[in-house]
């Protein structure tokens, strides 16, 4: 069966990565790490690594959505990737310590945001970009105006 994998190119620390992603992602399973590459799994998707050097870095241009349920799990989220280096961007989208993209998103506000009722709509849409993390209360009360 034809599979797609992500595949990360990392500087030089690939074991550094996959060992700080296990420690985020309860659920992490480790096929095999090294010093040049790594297989690994984060809820349920497969990834795998390398060791390639300094020449590609990580932008935002493919960032990795993490779909959440409640406040305590977009706060967690966002604590853990965010720490020992990482950085807060805007609408629920971040930078870890190895400069890799996620964005941290309850599931509310894809339900709000594809409401037909436009006007609530644009008002969860308007709070949303005022916010770095997301808190699911200030999207709530921008839905109910």
């Amino acid at each position: 069966m034809t599979s797609i994998t992500p595949f990360l190119w990392f500087d030089n620390n690939v074991p550094q990565a996959v060992a700080f992603y296990k420690s985020v992602f309860p659920n992490a399973k480790v096929e095999v790490v090294n010093d040049f590459m790594a297989a690994f799994e984060l809820e349920g998707q497969k990834f795998n690594a390398l060791n390639g050097g300094p020449q590609y870095k990580f932008t935002e241009a493919v960032s990795f959505f993490i779909s959440v349920e409640t406040q305590e799990e977009v706060d967690y989220f966002w604590n853990r990737l965010t720490a020992d280096g990482g950085q807060e961007s805007r609408c629920g989208w971040l930078k870890d310590k190895f400069g890799l993209s996620w964005q941290v998103i309850p599931k509310a506000l894809t339900r709000y945001l594809s409401d037909p009722d436009r006007t609530r709509a644009d008002r969860v849409m308007q709070a949303m970009l005022k916010m770095q993390k997301l808190v699911i209360a200030d999207l709530d009360k921008a839905d109910v105006g």
